[in-house]
């Protein structure tokens, strides 16, 4: 089948002015493989113009789209067009100005993660080093003012508070916190070696973080454990529901991948390029019908090595149940972006999260 999707995934930037523990981009990773920038207006208006069709973007990924000079154009231009804009795949919100925040609610994000790991300056900032926690939370309340102003639910909020040993006497306060600045609250469990040979800052309080996480589990490991499921294991699914685009136009095909790209969709087109002959061998491996090749990025991939150790592959109606799922609702949100309620957007964001985290 032609792979044509409602939405994508094209990075606002790959800049970020923090230096967080196990990121690829803080310890360069990112830099060296998929370059340093930031979306140009341009190259984001002749994806819209070009694909009709595409009603929904996701920005976020590697790096902190607040860093992006063109961002207002941007969100402005989609709010002209109909293009729904999100930012869920999180944004520390250390640096972002005023008329930015404003835009946000004016031009109608629906819908953003904040990632905040501590309810404190004191634990925050050993994860995120070099944030603020009290200029996130101001930069939060200033947002909230703004919504308030247009009397707008837009965008719709989640904190994602990452477990860690040395945050996990916070959590409880952050869900005070979160509840108090209306946003919703996601825990998200660590990152274990995804990133790294060692765990940093391990939970000690498992029965405490067991019993926040929605899954029921304490750490990655003990939630394979019990589901015999890899955690976010359905992010391989969005080389068809909602393939990662980098900010210079090279397809990454998904939010994990920042080794190798499968074409430029500036040169040959988002069509082009998602149905290439590199992009549907990839899928034929995460489905299992072919072996693995070195020219694609799966291959070096930890979660598709776990598929392919594990035999999990998947399975086309399975995507496609999700395609005609996540159709009904942009249908929605397209006609009644405006009257819909926010909380919609929340428990789609929740869904989202669980699908494609990292």
């Amino acid at each position: 089948m032609e792979i044509k999707p409602a939405c994508i995934r094209l990075e606002a930037s790959t800049l970020c002015q923090l230096n967080c523990r196990s990121c690829p981009t803080a310890k360069g990773e990112v830099s060296k493989r998929i370059g340093a920038g930031y979306l140009k207006f341009e190259n984001f208006r002749k994806v819209v113009i070009e694909n009709s069709w595409i009603c929904e973007i996701e920005l976020s990924n590697w790096g902190e789209i607040f860093l992006n000079p063109d961002l207002l154009k941007i969100m402005k231009y989609a709010c002209q067009k109909n293009v729904i804009l999100r930012a869920d795949n999180g944004v520390n919100l250390n640096t972002v100005n005023d008329g930015v925040l404003e835009g946000l609610v004016k031009y109608k994000l629906a819908s953003m993660c904040c990632s905040i790991d501590g309810a404190s300056q004191k634990s925050y900032e050993i994860y995120r080093r070099g944030g603020n926690f009290e200029r996130v939370i101001d930069n939060i309340r200033k947002l909230n003012y703004y919504k308030s102003k247009y009397k707008s639910e837009f965008p719709a909020l989640t904190w994602q508070f990452i477990a860690f040993a040395h945050n996990e006497d916070e959590i409880q306060t952050a869900k005070a916190m979160a509840k108090e600045l209306k946003m919703n609250f996601f825990l998200k469990l660590s990152f274990g070696t995804l990133y790294t040979e060692e765990e940093f800052s391990p939970v000690r309080n498992m029965d405490l973080v067991r019993k926040e996480s929605e899954e029921g589990a304490a750490s990655r490991k003990e939630y394979r454990e019990k589901s015999g499921k890899e955690y976010g294991g359905d992010r391989c699914k969005l080389l068809w529901l909602q393939p990662q685009i980098n900010f210079d136009g090279r397809v990454l095909g998904c939010c994990v991948n920042y080794w190798d790209d499968y074409g430029n969709v500036y040169v040959d087109g988002v069509v082009g390029v998602l149905n290439n002959e590199r992009m549907n061998y990839a899928r034929e491996m995460l489905m299992g019908n072919v072996g693995c090749r070195e020219d694609i990025p799966c291959t070096k991939c930890g979660f598709y090595k776990i598929r392919k150790e594990n035999r999990e592959w998947i399975r086309v109606e399975d995507v496609e149940r999700d395609i005609r799922r996540e159709s009904r609702f942009r249908n929605m949100v397209k006609r009644k972006l405006i009257t819909i309620g926010a909380m919609n957007f929340v428990r789609r964001g929740k869904s989202l999260l669980r699908k494609f985290r990292i």
